[in-house]
This record gives C-alpha cells, structure tokens and sequence, in this order.
C-alpha cells in the first residue's frame, strides 16, 4: 500500500505554492502590520478552486478529497497561517456546515458564490455562558417577529434561512423571543 501522495497531489502543491510565493509572500508583513484583510487574495484564491475544495462541482466546487484540501491549506499556511485559518474556517466551519446540515435549496443557493469567492463565509461560536464549548451555545435566527432555536429548528435538522441570512448568538438570559 502506498501512502505516498499522487502526481495530481503533487501537482496541486505545486500551483498553490507557486501562488502563495507569488501572490502572498510580498505582501505578509504589509497586511500583518497594517491589519488588513487581502479580500483580493480571498478572491483569487476562488477562482483557482481553494475556496469550493471539497465541494462537488455542480456546486461549483472543486471536487478535491480531505487529503488534497489538507495539501491547500498546508501550502497557504507555509506564507502566511492567517490566510489559511480563514480559509479553514470559510471551508470547514462556514460553507462545509451548509453542505452537510443544510438543506438542498439552501446549498444551491449559498455554496456556489461561496465557492467562488463572491462571499466570505464565518462560523459564530462564543457566547457569554458557553465560550467556546459549540454544544452549549444557545443561538437563534430571527426574522421579522419570528425566532428560531439552533437547535430543533427544523424537524429536517437543517438550519432555518433566517439562521443562514440573519443568524444571531445570545444566551438565554440576553435574548429576547
């Protein structure tokens, strides 16, 4: 059994490093010192896949296993682990939760401009009485006069549009419903 990487493996490590070195590298102290966000590096960095890895293409995503995505996010964070973290977290945390609780509408309709860049996807997850313990978060969506809990919100388990467009954390003592 090989465990070695393939040549297509290889060659993805290939086109990101060469991307990072050219596109990132001269410009990791600039944005670091001056704490800006490279919204134009998010960007090209959809356009050439990154952002949809994992996501089959008729969602337009890229189609790539766990491994390769692995490969991307290791190469992004070889120039620079801030970009990669928000990376990680777009992928894994934002759009990956639309792909696996979301519902087929909700997929069709977020994961494609996600994706490509169109948006830049966050996952909330501190609250006052939970901190980072993501089972203990008490969030709900609200839209117009109606509330949704995270958890139950749908007899289908998939979150509410209202938590996708609108989501808001509070825990119980702050929030209104």
């Amino acid at each position: 059994m090989d465990f070695g990487f393939t040549e297509e493996q290889q060659q993805l490590r290939k086109t990101i490093r060469t991307f990072t070195e050219a596109e990132m590298l001269p410009h990791v102290m600039e944005w670091d010192e001056s704490q800006v966000f490279p919204a134009d590096i998010f960007k090209k960095l959809g356009d050439l896949g990154v952002l949809g890895a994992v996501f089959p293409e008729d969602l337009g995503g890229s189609g790539y296993s766990y491994v390769d995505y692995s490969i991307l996010v290791e190469e992004l964070a070889r120039v620079d682990p801030s970009i990669a973290l928000s990376i990680a977290a777009h992928v894994s945390l934002c759009s990956n939760h639309i792909y696996l609780a979301g519902n087929d509408e909700q997929r069709k309709r977020y994961i494609p401009g996600l994706a490509a860049g169109k948006a830049i996807g966050a996952w909330a997850l501190t609250e006052p009485e939970s901190g980072s313990d993501a089972g203990g978060t008490r969030c709900f969506g609200r839209q117009g006069n109606r509330s949704s809990s995270s958890q139950g919100a749908d007899p289908g388990g998939a979150p509410t549009e209202s938590q996708l467009r609108r989501g808001r954390c509070a825990s119980r003592r702050f929030a209104s419903r």
